[in-house]
């Protein structure tokens, strides 16, 4: 069965301005790179907006009433310090968000067994009421909270290996014992939340990295740590925050991440969805700012779910 591939146009109309890290240029080079021969097989699909009761599973009804409002009819409308929307920005977000529910409901339909979004913005810092780090809507999060509410999924990982912790999903789940939240990421680092000591209600772990941290402390923090916690959860689906900024290249962190680290956490990830959850994942694009490696990483996570 084929790995769908969703994605929209939309997507490159959210235009945070010149010099912004967020820029269309990330979707192209992720879709360029995905537009090679060996990704043939990927079934593409244009993804619809989501609506406002997949959002209000997880954001404040008054927090999307502000984004909605917030949209400019032209220039930009600042959020946060970091988070800027311009004329084109809500639909892409909605967009984005939407493509988290289709594929949720794609695979736990059975139509495809795996799913990656390939949108903008990206998610994982928006908590239930605010905007942050790029992010308008959680998306993660919206895909988890679809499977728990139109599917009664009983366990849900979400699984995050952006070099930034996602402190909105965090958030959003934090006292929800249904979703398992794992993240490895850089501590100093932006958004300052991600400590190993933040647990919830038992449903998260957070594996924080120092800067500089390369290959073997990235994996072993996965195998000593995350990976055992995420097969005691056994979770019946896993959500992949996938941002691909923890590559050496990146120009937002200090970790020393290289190519063949995604393929292989991708691998193990599978590994863990074929022994608990029928092989069944949906896959976020989050950060990633140097186009080179943001494209390499991709490629290398869209493969293995391909395999």
């Amino acid at each position: 069965m084929s790995v769908r591939l969703y994605t929209h146009p939309a997507c490159f109309e959210h235009d945070p301005g010149d010099g912004h890290a967020e820029s269309p240029a990330r979707l192209r080079a992720v879709l360029d790179a995905l537009d090679a021969p060996r990704f043939a097989a990927l079934a593409r699909v244009a993804a619809a907006h989501a609506t406002r009761a997949q959002l209000e599973r997880v954001h404040d009804s008054a927090y999307v009433d502000h984004v909605f409002a917030s949209a400019p009819a032209s220039g930009y409308a600042r959020l946060d310090p970091d988070t800027v929307m311009s004329p084109g920005s809500l639909d892409a977000a909605l967009h984005a968000a939407g493509a988290a529910a289709a594929a949720t409901e794609a695979v736990l339909a059975g139509a495809t067994r795996r799913a990656f979004c390939a949108v903008r913005p990206p998610g994982h810092h928006a908590t239930r009421s605010e905007a942050m780090g790029f992010c308008l809507f959680n998306n993660a999060a919206v895909a988890a909270a679809h499977a728990l509410e139109a599917h009664g999924l009983e366990r849900i990982a979400i699984v995050d290996f952006d070099v930034h912790h996602g402190n909105g999903t965090q958030d959003i789940f934090w006292n929800n014992p249904r979703v398992f939240y794992a993240s490895s990421h850089q501590i100093p680092l932006y958004p300052g939340t991600g400590a190993a000591d933040e647990q919830g209600c038992g449903n998260i772990a957070n594996a924080p990295l120092p800067p500089g941290a390369g290959s073997d402390v990235f994996r072993t923090a996965w195998d000593d740590h995350l990976l055992p916690r995420l097969d005691a959860f056994r979770p019946q689906l896993v959500i992949i925050s996938a941002g691909f900024d923890a590559d050496a290249r990146d120009p937002l962190a200090q970790l020393q991440v290289h190519v063949d680290d995604y393929t292989w956490i991708t691998q193990r990830l599978c590994e863990l969805a074929d022994r608990h959850a029928e092989g069944r994942i949906v896959s976020m694009l989050e950060g990633g700012y140097d186009l080179a490696a943001l494209a390499e990483g991709t490629a290398a996570h869209v493969a293995v779910l391909l395999a």
